[in-house]
Order: C-alpha cells, then sequence, then structure tokens
C-alpha cells in the first residue's frame, strides 16, 4: 500500500510539470448581421459560426455571440475579460457593421439607430474597450476586424450632424496599439470591404481556407488571406495589418525546426538563436529603406517572422516605384496589389539589442567582435572598423542602424579567417593541423661488451665465491673471470 501511495505522488508531482507547456489560449467572436434600424447583412453570422468552430478545434476556449443587441455584447465582452487572465493568446473577431468617428473605432449593435451624434457614446461599443482588456491581461493579442461594410447608419447619421459629419469616416481607422497585439482589417484603413455574395464575406473565407490547413505563423498566413482577396475582389480590396508582435504566433503547432548540423560555422540565425528584441532591431534598421535588397537582409534572417509579411509588401512597394512606368514585374514577384501603410515601429525593451544584433551580424561576415553580449567595447569597435576597412564603407565606431543595415546586407565572409596555432584553414573553416606521422622508434639490440686480450679494458665477475666482485677483465689477481 505505502509504495503505491508513492507511486501516485510522484505521478502528481510530474503533472504540474507537464501541463505547464500548454498555452492558454481564449477568443471571442461575434458576429451581427440582424440589423434592425438598417438592412440585413448576408454573411456576418455565418462567419462568426465558421470561425467559431474552426477556434475550437484549434484549441481555443471561445466566447461567441450572433445578432448581439448592445447589453448583449456588454455581457459577452465581459465575460470575455474574465477568461483573459493569465491567457498566452487572445483572440478577438469581429463581423458587421463598425464605424469611425473622430478617429476612433466603435462597434455597432444590431439595435442600433444612430439618430444623433450622443447616440454613437450611448448604442455603440468602442474598440478600444476590448483591446484595453486584451492588452492587460493577454501576453498576445490577436484582433481581427471584418467591420468595414458600406453601413448605412454612418451615412444616416453624417446627414444629420450637418458640417460636423467630417469626423466620421469612411471604414475603419487605422489603430497604433502596444507591444505584443495584432490588429487585421479586412480591408485599408477608411476604405469599405465587400460582403460577399457566398456563405462568407472574402475575408472571413480566406481566413477560415489557411487557419487550420497551414503551417505558417499568423503573420504568414494574412499574407496569403490578403492575396485571396486580392484575387477575389480584382484587386478592389486589399486586407491589412497593424503589427507588433514580439513572437512569432500559431494557430497550429509550431513545426519543429530542422536539426543544426554538428560543427557548424557561423550562419544567419534564426528564429530560435536570434531572440526577438534582435530581430526587432534589425527590423528597425531596414523597414525605412526603400531598397528591396536591404528589406530582403530581414527575410533572409527570419522568413517567418514578425514582420515578414509586411517585409515582402514592402519589397514589392520599393520594387514598383523602381521599375518604369510599363515595366511587368519580375517573374517570381506575386503581383499582387499591396497597401501604402506605414511600417510599424516597434521598440525594442532592451537598450542592448542593437549591439547585440551587430555582434551576431559581424561574427556572421567573419570579423570577431569577441562575445556576443549587447558590450559594445574595443574588440567589436576594430570588428566595425575592419569590416569598414574591407567593404570600404564609411562607418562610425558604435553600434548604430546604418552599421547593422550595412552588416546585415553583405551574404559572404568579408574579414579575413584567422586560424589559432595548431589550426589551418580548409574551405572557409579551421580545422585541426594533421599531427606529422611518428617515426617507429630504432630497436638496438645491446650485448655484453667483449673482453678485450689487451689492457683488460673489459669489467668481470670474479669467480671466487668467497669473494665475489667486479674487478677489470685480466686482472692478475684474479683466476677464472666471467665478463659482463
Amino acid at each position: 500500500m505505502t509504495r503505491i501511495i508513492v507511486f501516485v505522488c510522484a505521478l502528481m508531482a510530474l503533472w504540474p510539470s507537464s501541463a505547464a507547456h500548454a498555452e492558454k489560449r481564449v477568443a471571442l467572436v461575434i458576429g451581427n448581421s440582424a440589423y434592425q434600424n438598417t438592412g440585413e447583412l448576408r454573411n456576418p453570422s455565418n462567419d462568426a459560426a465558421d470561425v467559431t468552430a474552426a477556434l475550437a478545434r484549434l484549441g481555443f476556449q471561445v466566447t461567441d455571440g450572433r445578432d448581439l443587441d448592445k447589453r448583449a455584447m456588454e455581457r459577452a465582452i465581459r465575460q470575455f475579460g474574465l477568461s483573459l487572465e493569465g491567457a498566452d493568446v487572445a483572440l478577438f473577431f469581429y463581423a458587421g457593421h463598425g464605424i469611425q468617428v473622430g478617429g476612433q473605432n466603435h462597434l455597432i449593435p444590431v439595435d442600433a439607430r444612430l439618430a444623433s451624434e450622443g447616440d454613437v457614446d450611448f448604442e455603440t461599443l468602442p474598440l478600444s474597450l476590448v483591446l484595453k482588456q486584451m492588452e492587460r491581461e493577454a501576453k498576445t493579442s490577436l484582433v481581427l476586424l471584418d467591420a468595414c461594410r458600406d453601413n448605412p447608419l454612418a451615412r444616416n447619421l453624417a446627414r444629420t450632424m450637418g458640417t460636423r459629419a467630417i469626423t466620421i469616416g469612411t471604414g475603419l481607422a487605422e489603430v497604433k496599439t502596444g507591444i505584443g497585439t495584432l490588429i487585421g482589417f479586412s480591408t485599408q484603413p477608411g476604405n469599405v470591404a465587400a460582403d460577399g455574395v457566398g456563405r462568407n464575406s472574402p475575408y472571413a473565407g480566406a481566413l477560415l481556407k489557411h487557419m487550420e490547413s497551414s503551417n505558417k505563423d499568423v503573420s504568414g498566413i494574412l499574407v496569403d488571406v490578403r492575396n485571396d482577396v486580392l484575387r477575389v475582389t480584382n484587386g478592389t480590396q486589399v486586407p491589412w495589418e497593424h503589427t507588433s508582435l514580439t513572437g512569432q504566433v500559431y494557430f497550429r503547432d509550431a513545426p519543429a525546426p530542422p536539426p543544426e548540423p554538428a560543427h557548424a560555422v557561423p550562419a544567419a540565425p534564426s528564429g530560435r538563436n536570434y531572440d526577438k528584441e534582435m530581430e526587432i532591431a534589425l527590423w528597425d534598421a531596414v523597414k525605412d529603406s526603400k531598397s528591396p535588397a536591404i528589406l530582403k537582409t530581414y527575410l533572409d534572417r527570419f522568413p517567418k517572422g514578425t514582420f515578414a509579411g509586411l517585409a515582402r509588401v514592402l519589397m514589392e512597394e520599393a520594387d514598383k516605384g523602381s521599375r518604369a512606368p510599363g515595366t511587368p514585374p519580375d517573374a517570381g514577384s506575386s503581383g499582387s496589389a499591396t497597401s501604402s501603410a506605414p511600417a510599424p515601429a516597434p521598440v525594442s525593451k532592451d537598450p542592448r539589442a542593437l549591439a547585440r544584433a551587430l555582434q551576431t551580424e559581424l561574427k556572421r561576415v567573419g570579423c570577431d567582435p569577441g562575445p556576443v553580449d549587447g558590450n559594445w567595447g574595443r574588440k567589436a569597435e576594430e570588428a566595425l572598423d575592419e569590416f569598414a576597412r574591407q567593404t570600404k564603407v564609411k562607418l562610425a565606431r558604435e553600434a548604430s542602424q546604418e552599421a547593422l543595415q550595412a552588416v546585415a546586407g553583405q551574404h559572404t565572409r568579408v574579414c579575413a579567417l584567422i586560424c589559432g596555432a595548431g589550426e589551418m584553414e580548409r574551405d572557409g573553416k579551421c580545422v585541426a593541423k594533421a599531427a606529422p606521422a611518428r617515426r617507429k622508434p630504432q630497436v638496438v639490440e645491446t650485448t655484453a661488451p667483449k673482453r678485450k686480450k689487451e689492457g683488460g679494458a673489459g669489467m668481470c665477475w670474479s669467480n671466487d665465491r668467497r669473494n665475489m666482485a667486479v674487478v677489470p677483465c685480466g686482472d692478475a689477481s684474479s683466476s677464472g673471470q666471467r665478463a659482463y
């Protein structure tokens, strides 16, 4: 009995350590179709039902509601807020009518009238109400808004406001967020999205197509969603995101990275060993460039990084800007329309991230900066000086975004390989020199010295049993001698 109790206790001790690795993922999904004071929308209720089912299959704890009036929306948001405590990933999907007033976005319940300007405060729910709860409680927040449809309620409100109607914008307004949040719009800010003619809207349909089947992270999936929507709408609707995520987020389990070969030479760092603060530092160094080649340095390091989708969009825009009018895109280009939204400007929380990123890139191109620890010292300055001398680029000695951009843009070794004592260069690596072949020792046969006939130079044993001694051979006083 005692053994059974000990065994059960051991299992209970092991259980929390394995369960602790499971992410807590919660979601709120709302779809409003049956508006009481304007025409009914075809798709949002279907979109919400299908997204809810997909998220549940993906392991999310989902709070959902369809055709909600204001009180019901408030209850759903409150319930969602209670579920957010300790969440690793929080997701909010909304399909229905929305409105922007004075640059602020509001979600419209099915019972809203919006007969006057004051009704906006009492009959709608500000998007910021949901965002504040998510960013306060969850480590990562994803907000997907399919709420940019043509809105008769907004037009009616604009007519009643007269000259003040200038504060009412078309579609939704751009939203700025804190670190760890992504907001996706079904179309670019200020534009109107199509409701769709099938079961789902173009945006929701593309999202449902990829979120369960793709192994890509959320940013990569949203690039595929954008391309699908562009194709379905003939380029009139361009989904858009604002992101300040600090890591890759997956709807499905993240794919396992390939094993790294033993004794590998320093290579372009991957997302596993190049931390997110350093990724943000590199993105800050290249995001404002108009050169596709420079933007590609980020994708070379982080093909599935946080800003990979936006980097590809900016590369396409830069490529279009560099081509003469009427020149077709490159064969490798997707040819999709892109958003003109500015690149996000995340702020690194680690002040040494830029130095670590530059140290890592210097080591990659063969210019040894010493330890990759974010401490920018004399050895790192000398490594940067050597890089500048070899590439004939004028750079200051301190760690800067300009220097990081220049070093990251080099695809091959720049500084000469210096091998230590006992090493030699072979195929760009320092390898140990082959040890010289050992000479086979000579075997020398030794024998007792021969007795010399003259002079008695050798030494002999005396055969006198009573007084054995070593005496010179030929000693007259010795009779019977044995040489040795």
